[in-house]
């Protein structure tokens, strides 16, 4: 099935590249992005201040790409989801592009196994069923052109969890 749905820590899973909620600056932050920085080493922020160097970070909706450093991916892929504002500043279309880049950029990578967290979900307070509902509806479309990547999303809590649950069953 070419998408899986797991509840879990991200870090640990098995895959071509694991997808990291980052923030514009690419230099760690908390939550998913903190724990991928803590378990990835010091290359991947190595590599990260290298694209801050080249390009000046990552604008919100776009992503890059590192080499995975400790964890049991080959890559990591950094996108930046929207802060939930009220819904008025286009987080809709920032998320989906968030989920779009991180897939085209795994598709130039030859990544065939792509885990993802909840991007914006937490600290940023995107609401938690329409962001689910964006992410899987835009994994879908993607998919249908290309069909030979796995896609899993990693929920770190219970009500995501259920949230894509509901939506992938």
């Amino acid at each position: 099935m070419p998408i899986q749905l797991i509840q879990g820590d991200i870090t640990k899973i098995e895959v071509d590249a694991i997808v990291n909620a980052a923030n514009s600056s690419l230099l760690g932050g908390g939550g998913v992005d903190g724990a991928i920085h803590r378990n990835g080493g010091p290359v991947i922020l190595e590599e990260c201040r290298k694209i801050r160097a080249k390009q000046g970070g990552c604008p919100t909706g776009e992503a890059v790409i590192t080499t995975a450093g400790k964890l049991p991916a080959k890559y990591v892929i950094h996108t930046v989801g929207p802060v939930w504002t009220g819904g008025g500043n286009n987080e809709a279309v920032l998320l989906k592009n968030a989920y779009w880049n991180s897939l085209s950029l795994g598709r130039e990578y030859n990544v065939h196994s792509m885990a993802f967290p909840n991007i914006s979900t937490g600290i940023y307070g995107f609401p938690k069923a329409e962001a689910a509902e964006i992410a899987i509806d835009t994994t879908k479309a993607f998919l249908k052109d290309v069909n030979e990547m796995e896609i899993i999303f990693v929920c770190f809590d219970v009500e995501n969890f259920d949230l894509y649950d509901q939506l992938i069953n």
